[in-house]
């Protein structure tokens, strides 16, 4: 008897915490619809940013001179959300190389790991049947002073993510460790003063870590130019 009252006081107790959570309402995936309709008629790229809103700040064409890089990133955008509007976010476009960061804002929204790695793979799984030639990458989830106590979560994502890179044919680039300090934590100097955006040097950081990545299309590019001229 005293078993049974103990479970049902147990019961009781996490009914009644449960109730006290405030309900979270799904945010809408049509959220960013102005967002994405801009990218109508935007035409052909060699390379396709895609992704969240560290991909939006990056000033992909001025990083990256010798290529026709074209930058999809919008809002605080989901895994969900890019999915969501992807047949208009990648629509005509069949580039060389993909670059894709996205699932920061999947942990940050109260996904789990589980869940944020298995939502980005799905995306990867649709860009390699897409586009069987193009050279896909995807971008770890990036360590941020704000988001610092989440960072196990998505360590956690990235890891599962990694680990199915050959298995659905993608490339793997870590651009969060060149983010860290000398005590293995988020170098504040490389942020926004958010704490969760990169600053100019921290995208100086991975454009140097994504140029060593595409440098073989670069020089390709540079080459087809000098040859026109």
């Amino acid at each position: 008897m005293k078993l049974i009252l103990t479970a049902v006081m147990a019961m009781t107790a996490a009914a009644a915490a449960l109730a006290a959570e405030p309900m979270v309402p799904a945010k809408p995936l049509s959220r960013f619809d102005a967002e994405v309709a801009a990218f109508a008629g935007a035409g052909q790229a060699s390379t396709l940013f895609l992704g969240s809103s560290s991909i939006r700040l990056w000033d992909v064409a001025g990083s990256f001179p010798a290529l026709h890089a074209a930058n999809r990133g919008f809002g605080g955008a989901t895994t969900a959300d890019v999915l969501h509007h992807y047949d208009r976010v990648v629509a005509g476009v069949q580039p060389a190389s993909v670059l894709v960061y996205v699932g920061e804002n999947d942990i940050a929204g109260g996904a789990s790991a589980e869940q944020a790695a298995s939502d980005v793979l799905t995306l990867l799984a649709r860009l390699r049947r897409d586009m069987p030639a193009a050279r896909i990458a995807y971008l770890s989830m990036k360590p941020t002073p704000s988001r610092w106590h989440l960072y196990p979560h998505m360590g956690a994502a990235n890891a599962a993510i990694r680990a199915s890179a050959a298995a659905v044919g993608f490339d793997y680039i870590d651009v969060g460790t060149a983010l860290l300090a000398a005590d293995g934590r988020p170098d504040v100097q490389l942020f926004r003063l958010d704490g969760l955006h990169l600053n100019e040097s921290g995208y100086q950081r991975w454009t140097a870590i994504i140029d060593r990545y595409l440098q073989p299309a670069s020089r390709m590019a540079s080459a087809k130019v000098q040859g026109a001229s």
